[in-house]
């Protein structure tokens, strides 16, 4: 398979972001969702720790990093919304209670879906996403952090201008976003806001912070990034933020493919809409000799490593 043609490839490269319509069929996409619907209907809720999910909206706001999430890199685990709960605790039990039904109140699945889900599974580890990466320059693609979002009507949370790199740090950073529109997603219920050209030098694109485990062991944070804040082969240019104006709001429908690089500046507001906004997205970084995956990154790799982007090097 070729991959991305030249003009997707000069598009990515300019923007930073790369929209493909009908990446997927939609046989594969109701195939997506009723995994995704089954998932959430047989979680059992009664030993759930009810982990909520937040990136906080600033470095010193609190972030998920309970055991639940930290062990989650090789597991399909369930984590609610901040908002699908009580506002005080059960005067019994001393944990809040859902104010809406469990599979109404989650607010992401993951985070190995590629490996433990065959319908999640059957739809990354193809060798059209490996030709897609190919192109893109990676020698030795490999697969982490898969998960569903959900975005649940009227609650699903917001999620602050961020750069994905930020969560995935590799020495110089290489990741690129595969995220897959199950739903309709567009202006009005919380779709992706990209800045373009916000991962160049030019732009404002460094790596300055990083989404870690604290060193007790316990939680996360960000610190500040010591390392590479370019990927390699991105020329380091007088630097200015990104405007508003270069903020686009993306209209995108189902079966659609945004690829995210991993220094573009994107975000997503919260879901207000009657309307669930279903997305199954995935990472892919280098793992070839030359870059290194951080030792203090949130996610680690399991024992066998994480997965190569090819189905007959996953068999």
């Amino acid at each position: 398979m070729a991959g991305l043609n030249a003009e997707q490839l000069a598009s990515f490269h300019e923007n930073g972001y790369l929209v493909i319509p009908d990446y997927l069929s939609s046989t594969e996409v109701a195939s997506l969702l009723t995994e995704a619907n089954k998932l959430l209907d047989n979680f059992p809720l009664e030993s759930h720790p009810l982990t909520r999910f937040t990136t906080g909206d600033d470095d010193t706001a609190d972030h998920v990093g309970d055991d639940y999430f930290l062990t989650s890199g090789d597991k399909i685990r369930f984590f609610f919304e901040p908002d699908a709960f009580t506002t005080d605790p059960d005067p019994l039990t001393g944990r809040a209670a859902l104010i809406k039904p469990k599979h109404l109140a989650v607010n992401k699945i993951g985070h190995s879906l590629h490996t433990l889900s065959p319908p999640f599974r059957s739809v990354t580890l193809e060798q059209r996403n490996a030709a897609v990466a190919r192109s893109l320059g990676f020698q030795d693609p490999r697969v982490l952090q898969s998960m569903l979002i959900c975005k649940q009507p009227s609650i699903g949370g917001a999620v602050p201008s961020h750069r994905d790199s930020e969560f995935l740090y590799t020495d110089p950073p290489s990741a690129v976003g595969w995220w897959y529109a199950l739903q309709d997603a567009g202006p009005g219920n919380a779709t992706l806001g990209m800045w373009k050209g916000s991962h160049t030098g030019r732009k404002g694109g460094h790596i300055l912070r990083r989404f870690v485990r604290k060193s007790s062991g316990s939680g996360t944070e960000f610190i500040e990034n010591r390392g590479p804040a370019l990927p390699r082969g991105v020329e380091e240019e007088q630097s200015e933020s990104p405007t508003d104006e270069e903020l686009e709001i993306l209209d995108i429908k189902a079966g659609s493919l945004v690829l995210i690089h991993g220094n573009v500046l994107h975000k997503s507001e919260k879901n207000t809409s009657p309307r669930s906004r279903f997305a199954y997205t995935f990472h892919v970084i280098e793992g070839a000799d030359g870059w290194e995956y951080d030792a203090r990154n949130w996610l680690q790799p399991p024992e066998a490593g994480f997965s190569k982007l090819s189905p007959s090097d996953n068999t």
